[in-house]
């Protein structure tokens, strides 16, 4: 032992740990005073999802039971609204169609109504909550922290705890997604709005504004193109963690990914992944190209 220890003492070789009847206590004891906890808040958490549930049984109901020829047009019709380019426009439609064509239609429509309810849910908590950072000293250096360990931690430890309070289905999924989409939000809100040019604001200031309408004449225009930024990453983090949420009951194209690395189906897992890449490109392309259009009309409105 002293050989494989290089010379040192046994209590040097192996690090002093809690010996495991004391950290099986420990855990039982924890993991049982959690449940317990959870099951005396089962009606009121169960009341607080319920609306969350059936905005999203709503929205994927109408996704999935419109004929695809309107879907199509609507989609195509958001698309040249956010990015004014036929290029963008058209790499949507052979997108799409594509999709269609190899029979994942269903799926993906399931698959965009999570991503949007998720993306709206994360854009109406990281909003205010950015604002509130760029506001304050003090509230950034408590919430940067918080946002740190929400990027770092691996998204399958989010599952751990929302299965244990909410159990498997859409709605724990949705919130897994949800908590790992928020943070780029936050941060490029706070970013966006600490950006702004401090001239512009005194010269409101100066012409009396309040600090409300600072906020919302002055700072959140001018901070857009960064709030669209973060709109973009919210859509590009929801739409990674679909994969990993279907694991609790979320269905889609994520629950065809899991199936076909479960079952190590090539053609099934490359075609669903596809359809992903092709989802988040064309949120990717039409985001950006909006983004660049509001820089250009507030360059136009200064000049």
């Amino acid at each position: 032992m002293a050989s494989a220890c290089w010379g040192l003492p046994d209590a040097f070789c192996q690090f002093p740990a809690m010996d495991g009847k004391s950290l099986h206590l420990m855990r039982r004891t924890i993991d049982g005073t959690f449940r317990d906890i959870v099951r005396s808040w089962s009606g009121a958490i169960d009341a607080a999802t319920a609306p969350l549930q059936i905005a999203l049984n709503a929205l994927e109901r109408a996704f999935t039971s419109t004929p695809w020829i309107v879907v199509l047009a609507l989609v195509l019709a958001l698309v040249w609204a956010g990015s004014r380019s036929w290029r963008i426009v058209l790499g949507t439609a052979v997108a799409m169609l594509a999709i269609g064509w190899f029979g994942l239609w269903r799926d993906t429509m399931v698959t965009l109504a999570m991503v949007s309810v998720c993306t709206a849910m994360a854009v109406v908590i990281g909003l205010p909550i950015g604002i509130a950072a760029a506001r304050s000293d003090r509230m950034q250096r408590v919430i940067n922290p918080v946002l740190d360990v929400m990027q770092t931690l691996p998204s399958f430890v989010y599952l751990i705890p929302v299965v244990v309070i909410f159990g498997i289905g859409k709605v724990p999924g949705m919130i897994a997604v949800v908590i790992y989409a928020v943070p780029p939000m936050i941060r490029l809100t706070n970013l966006g709005i600490r950006l702004v040019d401090a001239q512009v604001l005194e010269a409101a200031e100066a012409f009396g504004s309040s600090g409300r309408q600072k906020l919302w004449n002055v700072q959140l225009p001018l901070a857009l193109p960064a709030l669209m930024t973060g709109v973009n990453q919210t859509i590009m983090m929801a739409l990674s963690m679909v994969v990993v949420a279907s694991m609790v009951g979320v269905g889609g194209l994520g629950k065809n990914v899991l199936q076909a690395i479960n079952n190590q189906f090539f053609t099934l897992g490359f075609l669903n992944g596809f359809a992903l890449v092709a989802i988040a490109i064309i949120f990717d392309r039409t985001s950006q190209a909006f983004g660049q259009r509001l820089q250009q009309y507030r360059g136009a409105a200064h000049d």
